[in-house]
């Protein structure tokens, strides 16, 4: 039974008549708040005028100076005034008290009993709203720290990619790097990913083919192909790639490329949509995504789309 820290007015009042009621004598009422665990220091002025002169005081004068003391001292008292209360709800057999007193005492016990019980209902509503705003604020939090989290992933993975405009190495280096950075950034966006992997002939016959990446669109698989090349892309890299794509049965194509794509890569790909999705993209939408802070998945349903409805493959958005 959860009390609330002091007993208020009306309960207090109840107590006061309730609990004489319940005792047949003075000293029963001492006893009573005794077995509750009042301390003696609490009660021993008001025993020691019950043995010296019985007619001085009278029940309800015990219980009033009893409870209002415990009751004054608040939280110190938590235990006793719980214990009190629990006793005389849980009150069921009025034989002991005086005849004319016994029907009155049910009522009054009765009473304590329904104040309790919406009492502790409140209690246990406040306790359950407080529960509830607690977790919100801790889901709250860890939903903050997770948005964090990823902004500052991406914010990494961004000072990668832009490096790479600055960088020094070989073509060949640069493109891995651009590779590792891509997978990276489609990881942390939520696609489904397999990064880069190779493909090697059978008996030691070299290497079939190489595959940038492989990434899941709304339960679609794309293959992509990522290049950074001074010149734009020509046909003969997108011929490459659609023939991965072809020959996987079911799979989707993406390519992106630093550097655009010429008018003849463009038209074999809007060909190649009479058979599968092919998408083209290049490095600045994907830039200049990173920099507005969208979302990269919403721009590649927003291309799949255009690939699919207008049969435009190089849709950039923007």
């Amino acid at each position: 039974m959860d009390i609330i820290y002091h007993y208020p007015p009306e309960l207090l009042a109840l107590l006061i008549d309730t609990i004489p009621l319940l005792c047949r004598s003075k000293m029963d009422t001492i006893l009573f708040f005794k077995g509750a665990g009042v301390s003696s220091s609490d009660l021993s002025a008001l025993e020691a005028r019950v043995v010296q002169d019985r007619q001085s005081i009278n029940k309800y004068e015990i219980a009033r100076e009893a409870l209002s003391k415990i009751n004054e001292r608040g939280e110190s008292t938590l235990r006793e005034r719980r214990e009190i209360l629990k006793r005389v709800c849980e009150f069921e057999s009025f034989v002991n008290c005086w005849p004319n007193d016994q029907l009155k005492a049910k009522g009054l016990v009765s009473e304590i009993q329904r104040i309790t019980n919406v009492k502790d209902s409140f209690t246990r509503m406040k306790i359950e709203k407080d529960k509830e705003k607690e977790k919100t604020r801790v889901e709250y939090n860890k939903r903050i720290q997770e948005k964090q989290k990823k902004k500052d992933a991406i914010q990494s993975i961004k000072d990668q990619l832009f490096s790479l405009f600055n960088f020094w190495g070989t073509p060949q280096q640069r493109g891995k790097i651009l590779e590792d950075v891509m997978n990276s950034l489609f990881k942390e966006f939520g696609f489904l990913i397999r990064e880069s992997f190779t493909l090697v002939k059978e008996e030691g016959e070299g290497i079939a083919e190489q595959v940038d990446g492989v990434v899941e669109i709304d339960g679609s698989i794309y293959l992509v192909e990522m290049k950074w090349t001074k010149d734009p892309i020509d046909i003969n890299p997108i011929s490459r790639h659609l023939v991965r794509v072809y020959h996987r049965g079911c799979t989707k194509a993406i390519f992106i490329s630093a550097s655009g794509y010429t008018q003849p890569a463009i038209n074999i790909c809007k060909e190649a949509l009479q058979n599968t999705v092919v998408v083209l993209s290049t490095l600045e939408e994907i830039v200049n995504l990173l920099e507005r802070e969208n979302d990269l998945k919403d721009l590649y349903r927003q291309k799949i789309n255009f690939a699919i409805v207008d049969k435009n493959p190089l849709k950039i958005i923007t």
